[in-house]
């Protein structure tokens, strides 16, 4: 019943089973490359594990029963690709790797692909808000502070409110996504043992391969993650205050802004609810639930944990879904959004 409110079709699809198998099977055909790339492999295996990886079909009921049987898909996983590979060179296939390098390089490209759509998002609102400054930029509005009517003031001090914290966090995403996007490559312990000392040099090879930066192994170091998930909060939280500031000035006693469409209600057929602007608040306190939960997983114990890695699994694709959902919402909004004059 809540489709097409807390979801987004387009965001969604890449935190899907195939999507994330998908990116697995691209680990594990870039890990052999690059493994075969210094040497540590043959070179008919890497081949074999490309074709193979590039045509396989998973059992996905066994699966299913691996994921509830070991907490996590790669065993089984690994077990039938090894099948498929077969001998001599299934031997090489996830050589030197561990379930956390698939799972969270796995991660990280279509983390790398739902940024890319969030970034958009971003610049179309700034630019739709931005074509609003121009239109209606010099209406007179009065200010209010704690919720009290204050000075005189312009739609374009009051879109400015929205519009700068919007720039600034699109400019700290170009500064994220280099520094957390990158490969996790550190094998059982997180030390690239049994690598014939050329671990540093297959996750270099293998992050290149990727699209992805590379990086030391960081299994239990999971502040990437928790940075990740504090710009999907702060941007949700910005578009909320927006949302919360339409939803106030759109009151009837206010009249400071007009919506193109608005939502009816059962009893009182008179009324025009903003919705999508109320959509906004709910998203911006949704996230900023969830990242408190996100962040619980910082504390990774020892070299890996079971525990907090599965609640980053389960929090953080919701919060980039919603915010997602929050920039589209946002968008239709400002398609219909007018400024009315108030003294």
């Amino acid at each position: 019943m809540l489709n097409g409110v807390a979801e987004d079709d387009e965001v969604e699809t890449f935190f899907s089973d195939l999507a994330d198998l998908s990116a697995m099977l691209a680990f594990e055909v870039a890990l052999a490359e690059a493994e075969a790339a210094v040497g540590l492999i043959p070179e008919a295996a890497a081949l074999r594990i490309a074709k193979c990886c590039a045509g396989f079909e998973p059992d996905w009921k066994a699966l299913t029963k691996g994921v509830a049987k070991d907490g996590m898909i790669v065993p089984d996983l690994v077990r039938q690709l090894r099948a498929a590979v077969s001998a001599p060179h299934a031997e090489f296939l996830h050589f030197g790797a561990t379930s956390q390098d698939v799972i969270d390089t796995s991660l990280m490209l279509r983390l790398k692909q739902a940024l890319e759509r969030l970034a958009f998002r971003l610049d179309s609102l700034i630019a739709a808000l931005a074509a609003i400054n121009m239109r209606d930029g010099a209406i007179p509005l009065v200010a209010h502070t704690r919720m009290q009517q204050a000075l005189p003031f312009t739609a374009s001090d009051k879109l400015k409110t929205w519009i700068d914290p919007l720039k600034r966090i699109r400019a700290q995403l170009d500064d994220l996504r280099p520094r957390v996007l990158v490969v996790q490559f550190g094998g059982p312990v997180g030390t690239r043992a049994g690598l014939e000392g050329r671990g540093e040099a297959i996750a270099q090879n293998l992050a290149e391969r990727l699209g992805i930066g590379a990086a030391p192994c960081w299994h239990s170091e999971r502040d990437r993650i928790a940075e990740i998930g504090s710009w999907l909060s702060l941007l949700s939280g910005t578009l909320g205050k927006m949302g919360q500031d339409i939803a106030l000035m759109a009151q009837n006693e206010v009249g400071a802004i007009m919506l193109a469409t608005g939502g009816g209600s059962s009893a009182m057929p008179h009324k025009s609810n903003p919705v999508a602007a109320e959509f906004l608040v709910a998203f911006a306190r949704f996230n900023a639930g969830l990242l408190g939960a996100l962040h619980q997983a910082v504390v990774h114990e020892n070299e890996r944990s079971g525990a907090a890695w599965t609640l980053e699994w389960v929090t953080l694709p919701q919060m980039v879904v919603a915010t997602a959902a929050g920039l589209r919402h946002a968008l239709e909004l400002c398609g219909g959004l007018k400024f009315r004059a108030r003294s």
